[in-house]
């Protein structure tokens, strides 16, 4: 079996070091198998994703030296793929509207509004409404997000025990899905349609991915995922999760604390030699 494998970034903003990091480390594992390293762009959600990032980001990989089998798949040129996806949960009684706000998400936890974590809102276990009330909120053109049951899907699919994957990297062995840690995740959106968790396992399917390789910080997406492939009757791919990059405060890199990226390092002179060694490649 050819060794696959994808590096996956979204065009909301610029790369900094950690993606040059877990570039590096699925393109290297890619040479080191003779096999093929995919570029794909996930710009599923287009209120964030911007044209002048998807073009740094093509400029930037290539300054690291990095080369990539095409053609590049954009997930914006392919919506049915993931709409299909999602109409099929949508038939199988596994997804409900959610009209909740972030906010009211935030209340129910207890947490303050203006958290920024990205899982604050995600661990939520809900259920669909009566159906006068979701008819009242549609009819009054509520927007509202297409969330995974997870009572429905375990009803489906017996049990969550048997939905395991290969992990080579972190805790290498036979992981267990447990998606009970981010609730019922979002699927999908009524302005954008199918999110970037379902068009992820679209494309690794379709594209013939047999090795994820991506930070340890996505490991608890993966049981969600694996959920998705079994519903949807797709192939698992083994799983390589790597340790995040730190910053010199102990932090991870991200584009919303302004970390420095590879522009910015490039444009004060740095090479991509040095970038590789410093980052172990």
């Amino acid at each position: 079996m050819t060794f696959v494998t994808r590096f996956a970034p979204s065009p909301t903003g610029l790369l900094h070091r950690g993606h040059a990091f877990s570039a590096l480390t699925a393109w290297t594992a890619a040479r080191r198998a003779n096999g093929r390293f995919l570029l794909r762009i996930e710009d599923t959600d287009f209120t964030r994703c911007r044209p002048e990032y998807e073009a740094a980001i093509l400029d930037d990989l290539a300054w690291l030296g990095l080369d990539w089998e095409p053609p590049v798949r954009r997930q914006s040129g392919h919506r049915a793929d993931y709409d299909a996806a999602l109409d099929r949960l949508r038939d199988m009684g596994v997804l409900y509207r959610c009209f909740r706000t972030r906010k009211e998400l935030m209340a129910l936890a207890g947490m303050a509004p203006h958290a920024d974590d990205p899982t604050d809102a995600q661990a939520f276990a809900g259920g669909p409404l009566s159906p006068g009330e979701e008819a009242e909120k549609l009819a009054s053109g509520q927007p509202f997000a297409w969330r995974l049951s997870l009572a429905a899907a375990r009803d489906r699919l017996g049990d969550f025990q048997p939905l395991t994957w290969v992990e080579e990297t972190a805790c290498p062995g036979i992981r267990t899905a447990r998606p009970e840690a981010l609730g019922d995740m979002v699927l999908g959106r009524k302005d954008i349609g199918a999110g970037y968790v379902i068009a992820s396992v679209v494309d690794d399917a379709l594209q013939g991915v047999t090795h994820v390789i991506r930070g340890e910080d996505l490991i608890e997406t993966t049981s969600i995922q694996r959920v998705l492939q079994a519903l949807l009757d797709l192939p698992t791919p083994v799983y390589r999760h790597h340790p995040l990059l730190l910053g010199p405060d102990g932090k991870r890199y991200a584009k919303r604390d302004g970390a420095v990226m590879l522009a910015a390092l490039r444009e004060a002179g740095m090479t991509a030699e040095a970038l590789r060694t410093e980052l172990g490649f």
